[in-house]
């Protein structure tokens, strides 16, 4: 049996066991991202619908549903109700979900909430989120004479993609080679692109000597963007009308 054969497979047995419909179903990790090793699990996200009668009911279950985790694959999925509060607050995975490049499944009712996902987008609080991850992972990771060189992509896709907020007001494609091109300067690009080989051509590509020209980098920016981040003015509140015409057109 092939991937695609194998996934669609599990995909129907957790549609049948969950009593759920799966509306969108992408790719969310590194082979989203475009750094993916040999050896990568699957990282399988997805948006589902339970029957009308569920979001009537008094009692609820979980609005999360966590169907497998293992060397292979990592499933799990958010209710319909969950995704479109998290997009009312502009929470950054839903706008990555929306634009993975990778897409296992997908309906039309979730390519009618094409404009009220971008109406949510919200830059100033998106671009917080990257600052945050890329300091936590450059803290975590990069620190030390010896670092885990595959972490570099995690600390550069972070800042790539609040550089990307900063310039252009969007949320930042998920393609890392497309936010290298866009933002990243011209004379690191060589370096970076020799470790995203070795990274994607490597099953485990381990510890290294930390690589200065890519630090000095990454120290540069950080200390910069926090300014750039704190001047981008406040959205107004987004109205939930689109959301609730959304949800309640495909649950009726």
């Amino acid at each position: 049996m092939g991937f695609k054969e194998e996934l669609d497979k599990k995909l129907c047995e957790l549609e049948k066991s969950e009593n759920i419909r799966i509306l969108h179903c992408i790719e969310s990790g590194s082979r989203a991202w475009g750094f993916a090793s040999p050896d990568s699990d699957y990282d399988v996200r997805f948006i589902y619908v339970r029957p009308r009668e569920f979001y009537l009911r008094l009692d609820k279950t979980r609005d999360v549903i966590e169907w497998q985790l293992d060397d292979v694959w990592d499933i799990n999925g958010w209710d319909l109700s969950k995704a479109l509060r998290l997009l009312h607050k502009s929470n950054p995975t839903m706008f990555e979900w929306n634009s993975s490049p990778i897409i296992y499944r997908t309906t039309e009712e979730w390519q009618s909430l094409d404009g009220p996902i971008n109406d949510c987008f919200s830059p100033k609080p998106g671009a917080w989120h990257y600052l945050s991850m890329a300091k936590r992972n450059n803290r975590e990771f990069l620190q030390g004479e010896e670092v885990r060189l595959k972490k570099y992509f995690y600390v550069l896709r972070p800042i790539l993609a609040c550089e990307w907020i900063i310039k252009n007001g969007t949320p930042p494609p998920m393609l890392f080679s497309e936010l290298s091109e866009a933002m990243l300067p011209e004379e690191l690009k060589a370096a970076v692109n020799d470790l995203l080989r070795k990274k994607t051509e490597t099953p485990e590509l381990g510890t290294g000597r930390r690589i200065d020209v890519l630090n000095d980098f990454i120290d540069s920016r950080l200390a910069d963007m926090e300014a750039a981040v704190s001047a981008i003015p406040d959205r107004e509140e987004i109205s939930w009308e689109r959301l609730n015409e959304a949800f309640l057109r495909i649950v009726g």
